[in-house]
């Protein structure tokens, strides 16, 4: 059984409502990705997934926004002074830059607008407001002792 603690590896493919996949292990000879439930190492849509599963298992399930990523805000979505960025950093519209947090985390920004020396970056998750499905395949479970 999958618990706090358990090291899993594992595939998953997230698809979109369109069928274009957004995230896969699978994709260009990709590596099984490997995690410890509880550590906060795998986004907690996927986790909540995976501790419904056994080794060797897979499914497949979709997820309405709320359950997945959540929606877009718009207080996610800040202005930030040119002189926030390092002087040599080419900004322009869709660039994802990496902001670390106080408690030093780092969260991906995406470039929306640049307006004089005015930076619009969206902190929304990129695949907030879209319905997922996702595909599992648990290929090892280690437990804790």
């Amino acid at each position: 059984m999958i618990s706090p603690g358990s090291r899993v590896r594992m595939h998953y493919t997230i698809t979109l409502e369109n069928g274009q996949v957004a995230d896969s292990t699978r994709e260009d000879e990709g590596e099984p990705v490997e995690f410890t439930v509880g550590e906060g190492e795998l986004h907690g849509a996927l986790e909540g997934l995976v501790t419904e599963l056994s080794e060797g298992e897979s499914r497949t399930t979709t997820l309405p926004p709320e359950r997945a990523f959540g929606f877009a805000t718009a207080q996610a979505v800040q202005t930030m002074e040119r002189s926030d960025f390092p002087e040599d950093m080419p900004l322009e519209p869709g660039l994802l830059v990496g902001f670390d947090t106080p408690k030093g985390e780092q969260i991906p920004g995406l470039i929306r607008e640049i307006e004089g020396d005015r930076v619009t970056v969206d902190f929304n998750h990129p695949l907030a407001g879209h319905e997922i499905t996702v595909e599992i395949e648990v290929l090892s479970v280690e437990t804790p002792n």
